[in-house]
């Protein structure tokens, strides 16, 4: 008996270790490097965690940096994106460039049959969204957008605890995400250049963190569609960021709940936090890690909160997973589906700021 389990152990053992193995075999392209977000897969890629085959990036600055940092070799490079793709093919390219030029990824990408993941937000316009979508259709391939606090463990608690009907129905949503400011906190030069562009990000605070909140609502709500947004914009640094708003407050009328959007670059320090009002209960996610729940005049505190699994853990797991099939990447917080919602969210906040007025969708 004591044999056999030794036995079976090992084999666990070689099982975990072959799909360790396989999810890491895909081949991997890079689109860009002037987002900041290129160190994760980079770092992934020097512990041996991703298969990169592939980075196009015509920058010769961007190139060498990184690749002095992270020892690539300059068989890596390719001055661009349909080149690397022919000669590396790639199973999935990750888009690491201006969220307004995520669409020409997704351009070049389609029609070679090449899913990609995107940095969020999906598109800096609902109308780029609009023909990543129709690209996505046609040629049939996979787009999905990364966000940090997908890999929050809190936040799928959250969503856990509320699917177990533990608080009621949600009645408000309060979603904070900002910063100091992206120059404030030393982001690089490449990627603070579209980050404060209007057009090559769509907007500033509001499209970089408004995001977050118009993915997590959707989420919660089951990918059910607002019925109104109403916005307001300011411009507290105007010296800073002379062409986008600095701080956006966007709120989204559902038919049986309100939600509230925070976004800012002009707070005093970081935070991601989710708020979540039921009927009977509350919960906070402080961060990625810790949760509050309150029922009615009962506090409960969760800390640490259980670490999230595997394929839900991280984007490269995760895109695996979409690859190999064995979850599908429809009705989550990567799924295009529901990035055309919050699209639709990010969208309406612009044409309420500009006219001023509640715009019903």
């Amino acid at each position: 008996m004591k044999n056999n389990k030794v036995f079976l152990a090992i084999i666990a053992m070689l099982f975990f270790a072959y799909a360790a193995n396989a999810q890491s075999s895909f081949k991997v392209g890079v689109a860009g490097l002037n987002h900041d977000h290129i160190y994760n897969i980079l770092n992934a890629y020097s512990k041996g965690q991703v298969n990169l085959v592939g980075i196009a990036e015509p920058n010769k600055h961007l190139r060498e940096k990184f690749g002095k940092q992270f020892h690539l070799p300059d068989s890596l490079f390719f001055d661009d994106l349909k080149t690397m793709i022919l000669k590396r093919k790639p199973a999935i390219v990750l888009g690491y460039n201006a969220v307004g030029n995520h669409v020409d990824v997704v351009e070049v990408c389609a029609p070679l049959g090449v899913p990609v993941m995107v940095e969020k937000p999906l598109a800096a316009t609902l109308e780029q969204a609009k023909r990543i979508e129709e690209l996505a259709n046609k040629y049939h391939i996979k787009v999905l957008t990364n966000y940090e606090t997908t890999w929050y463990p809190s936040y799928q608690e959250v969503y856990n605890i509320i699917n177990k009907d533990s608080i009621g129905k949600i009645r408000k949503m309060v979603v904070h995400d900002g910063h100091q400011g992206p120059k404030e906190i030393g982001c690089s030069p490449e990627f603070l250049s579209w980050l404060t562009d209007p057009v090559l990000n769509g907007a500033g605070a509001l499209n970089d963190f408004g995001c977050y909140g118009a993915d997590l609502m959707t989420w919660l709500m089951h990918g059910q569609k607002p019925i109104a947004v109403t916005a307001i914009a300011r411009h507290y640094k105007p010296e800073v960021y002379p062409k986008v708003e600095d701080d956006a407050t966007i709120l989204v009328e559902y038919p049986g709940a309100t939600g509230q959007i925070e976004a800012s670059w002009s707070w005093p320090f970081g935070i991601k936090d989710l708020e979540v009002f039921g009927e009977t209960g509350y919960l906070h996610a402080l961060d990625g890690n810790n949760l509050t729940m309150r029922m009615r005049e009962n506090i409960k505190s969760l800390r640490n909160v259980a670490p999230l699994t595997s394929p839900n853990d991280n984007p490269i797991p995760y895109f695996t997973a979409v690859l190999n099939k064995s979850i599908t990447g429809e009705d989550d917080r990567s799924s295009l589906k529901y990035n055309m919602i919050v699209m639709e969210i990010l969208d309406a906040a612009k044409r309420s700021i500009k006219e001023g007025k509640r715009i019903v969708l």
